[in-house]
């Protein structure tokens, strides 16, 4: 399966900007796992480090999950893989299978996408209980584009050292 990426938009407004730089770098992500074997995607980046394209993934789908529908959508939902709500757990996926894994994260993304579409406007707000704090929902957007891009630098590294593909 090929991933399909489009371009951020030159002049639209900031909620379909924000849309779509999301949506870029989610993109971004799959790119950078396509084509690889679960062995591949396992591989770490340094040891001991836990850090994987598979892990990224994982993480994630914890973020996506945390963010929009424990924090926006006011959501009881338990966390994917950590006991006691601890993001870096994700990055370990030794016991996760790459269907499982990609599975989630697209699940997640996909309850993130109606719980923004579904939103009044980006004033929306959500308790972030790790601030103690209100956040909006244009914040989530932000933070989510700042987490895959910081991430999407490890998984350019990691995708290089795995069978040298570089770019975009």
């Amino acid at each position: 399966m090929t991933v399909e990426r489009i371009g951020p938009p030159l002049t639209a407004g900031e909620r379909e900007t924000l849309r779509t730089f999301l949506d870029f770098h989610r993109a971004t992500l799959a790119m950078k796992c396509e084509g690889l074997s679960e062995e591949q995607l396992r591989r770490k980046a340094s040891p001991p480090s836990q850090l994987s394209l598979l892990g990224l993934v994982r993480h994630m789908a914890e973020v996506e999950r945390a963010w929009f529908r424990r924090v926006i959508n006011a959501e009881e939902v338990p966390w994917l893989w950590s006991e006691v709500g601890d993001y870096q757990e994700a990055f370990n996926a030794d016991a996760s299978t790459m269907e499982e894994v990609f599975t989630a994260w697209e699940t997640e993304i996909e309850h993130s996408r109606r719980i923004e579409a579904a939103a009044e406007s980006l004033e929306v707000r959500g308790y972030q209980p790790r601030w103690e704090k209100e956040v909006s929902l244009r914040l989530v957007m932000l933070h989510l584009i700042h987490e895959y891009a910081r991430h999407n630098g490890h998984a350019d590294f990691l995708r290089e050292a795995i069978d040298g593909v570089t770019g975009a």
